[in-house]
């Protein structure tokens, strides 16, 4: 177990994010803070503490409750860390992923006009294909 860990080589050991890299480029662009402060890439990471991380559009609040020094594998990476993030925001998260789906059943053939103007009125703005 490690006693001094930097807070980018943790958030890449506990896989936030992919690369070491990244993890420091967020903390450069300030995407990564603590208690609303933006922290260096060097900032030493301390068991109990909680961060706030910003990758993309998700959110993340996290509470460190193991130091690990090396990358491993997703199970035990779960286990290094508590996620506060409140359910309102994950689920918000993850609602921009479903569409509605449009679905015809197999052998029905090519939508008749009318099916097509019913086609284009349900996906009417949905995909960001206003022509009116």
């Amino acid at each position: 177990m490690a006693e001094k860990l930097r807070i980018d080589k943790y958030l890449w050991s506990i896989r936030l994010f992919k690369t070491r890299s990244l993890a420091t480029d967020a903390c450069k662009a300030g995407r990564v803070k603590k208690e609303g402060t933006n922290i260096k890439p060097s900032h030493e990471v301390k068991v109990g503490e909680v961060y706030q991380v910003s990758k993309a559009i998700e959110k993340k609040t996290i509470k460190v409750l193991e130091l690990l020094p090396s990358r491993v594998d997703a199970k035990k990476a779960v286990l290094a860390y508590a996620d506060l993030t409140p359910p309102e925001e994950t689920a918000k998260y993850k609602s921009m992923f479903h569409s509605p789906v449009l679905k015809r059943d197999r052998g029905t053939g090519r939508p008749t006009k009318k099916d097509r103007r019913d086609i284009d009125e349900l996906s009417d703005g949905f995909f960001g294909d206003d022509e009116d």
